[in-house]
C-alpha cells in the first residue's frame, strides 16, 4: 500500500472512530440551552444522551454480522448516510421526545464506523502492524474528546445549539465523501455468514468462548471502564471538593487526555522493539498499582488535590498502551468473524462503561471514595483478565 493511499486511509478511519466521542461531548454544553428551547429540563435533554448509548450498544451487535455478510463499504456508507440525516433531523427537532429518538438513530449510524474501522485494519494490515495503526487511530480519537465540548460551547454560545448538529452533520458529509473516495473494500460479501438469529448467536458464542479474544477484550474493557469513572466522577471530586475551578478542571481533563494521547504515540516505537504482549503486562501492572495507591490513599485520608491528580494522570495514560495492544491481540485470532468480534468488544466496552458510570453515581456519598473504589475495582478486573489468560489459558 503506498504510503500516500495509507495514509489517506488512517485519516479517514480515524475521523469515522471519533464520531461518537464528538456526538457526545460536543453537544454537552448546550444541554441548558436546549433545555430553554425545547421548553423543557436539563434531565430530560439528559435522556438523549441514555438513548445515544443504547444505541451505540445495540448498533455495534447489529452491524458486527452485518458486515461479515455483505461487506465492509455498503454496511458503512448506509450507516454513514444514517447519521447524516439523523443529525440533520436533531438540528431541526422542536421536541425533547424527538430529539431522544433521532439520538438513537444517529448512535445506530454513528456506531458503523467504530465496528468497522476495526475490521478493516485488521483485513488491510498484517498482525505485526496492527498495534502501531491503532495507536495512530487513538492519536485522533484522543485529540476529540478534548477539542469537541470547548468548540461545543462556542457554537452554542455564537450561533445556538442547533448549529451543533449543523456541525454534525458537516462532519457526517465528509465521512461520507472521504469512505466513499478513499476506503477500499477491504473485504467482500461472504454468503456463509448467515443473517438468522440462531446462526447469529451461534457465531458470537464461538467469538465470545475464542480464549485469546475473552483476555484481551476484557483487559481492555475493564481498562476503559476505569476511565469512565474518572470522568463521571472527576467534577465532584476536583470541583466540589477540592474547590478547583472550572478553568483549571479543564487544565486537568486536558493533562490526562494529552498525557494518553502521548503514551499512545510511544507505544507507537516501543513495538519496534518489543511484542504487544510484552508491551501489555507492565502498562496494565502499573495502571493497577496506580488504581490502588489512589483508593488507599482516599480510604486513609492522606492524598490531597495534587496527589489525587498524579495518581489519576498515571492511570490514565497507560490506557494509551493498553487499548492498542490488546485491541491488535484479540482480533487478531478472527478472520471469518471480524466484524463479530468488533463489535463483542465495542459492546462490551459501552456495558462496562456505563455500569462503572452508573456505580459512581448510585454510591455517591459526598467524598471521594466512590469514584476511586469503582476504579480500582475495574482495574483489578483489567489485571485478572489478563493475568489468568496469560498464565493460566498460556495466551
Amino acid at each position: 500500500m503506498q504510503k500516500r493511499n495509507s495514509t489517506a486511509l488512517i485519516l479517514t478511519l480515524g475521523l469515522l472512530s471519533a464520531t461518537s466521542s464528538l456526538s457526545i461531548d460536543m453537544y454537552l454544553p448546550g444541554f441548558p440551552a436546549i433545555a430553554a428551547d425545547l421548553n423543557t429540563t436539563i434531565p430530560q435533554v439528559a435522556l438523549s444522551l441514555t438513548s445515544y448509548f443504547i444505541g451505540i450498544s445495540a448498533g455495534q451487535l447489529f452491524f458486527g454480522p452485518v458486515i461479515d455478510r455483505y461487506g465492509r463499504k455498503g454496511p458503512l456508507m448506509f450507516g454513514v448516510i444514517l447519521y447524516f440525516l439523523s443529525s440533520l433531523g436533531c438540528a431541526l427537532t422542536t421536541s425533547v421526545n424527538g430529539l431522544i429518538a433521532l439520538r438513537f438513530l444517529q448512535a445506530l449510524g454513528g456506531c458503523a464506523g467504530m465496528v468497522i474501522n476495526r475490521a478493516m485494519v485488521r483485513d488491510l494490515f498484517p498482525p505485526s502492524e496492527t498495534a502501531r495503526i491503532f495507536s495512530i487511530l487513538m492519536l485522533i480519537m484522543g485529540v476529540s474528546p478534548i477539542i469537541a465540548p470547548t468548540f461545543g460551547g462556542y457554537i452554542t454560545s455564537g450561533l445556538g445549539w442547533r448549529y451543533i448538529f449543523v456541525t454534525l452533520t458537516i462532519i457526517a458529509a465528509i465521512q461520507l465523501i472521504a469512505s466513499w473516495k478513499v476506503l477500499p473494500e477491504s473485504k467482500g460479501p461472504d454468503a456463509s455468514a448467515s443473517l438468522l438469529p440462531k446462526q447469529v448467536i451461534s457465531r458470537f458464542w464461538l467469538v465470545l468462548k475464542q480464549p485469546r479474544f475473552l483476555t484481551y477484550a476484557l483487559t481492555s474493557g475493564f481498562g476503559s471502564a476505569g476511565m469512565f469513572a474518572y470522568i463521571a466522577g472527576s467534577p465532584f471530586v476536583f470541583m466540589e471538593l477540592f474547590d478547583v475551578t472550572e478553568t483549571e478542571y479543564g487544565w486537568i481533563f486536558g493533562a490526562n487526555a494529552f498525557g494518553l494521547i502521548f503514551c499512545s504515540q510511544v507505544n507507537r516505537y516501543l513495538l519496534k522493539k518489543y511484542s504487544s504482549k510484552k508491551v501489555l503486562l507492565p502498562a496494565v501492572a502499573f495502571q493497577f498499582g496506580s488504581g490502588l495507591l489512589l483508593f488507599l490513599g482516599t480510604v486513609i485520608n492522606i492524598i490531597g488535590p495534587i496527589s489525587t491528580f498524579i495518581l489519576v494522570f498515571l492511570f490514565v495514560i497507560m490506557q494509551g498502551f493498553i487499548t492498542p495492544n490488546a485491541t491488535s491481540l484479540f482480533m487478531e485470532p478472527f478472520e471469518k468473524n471480524t466484524g463479530i468480534a468488533s463489535a463483542l468488544s465495542g459492546t462490551m466496552l459501552m456495558v462496562f462503561a456505563g455500569l462503572s458510570s452508573a456505580a459512581v453515581s448510585y454510591l455517591h456519598n459526598g467524598s471521594a471514595l466512590p469514584m476511586t473504589a469503582v476504579i480500582v475495582t475495574f482495574l483489578l478486573g483489567s489485571l485478572l483478565s489478563l493475568s489468568i489468560g496469560v498464565l493460566v489459558r498460556g495466551e
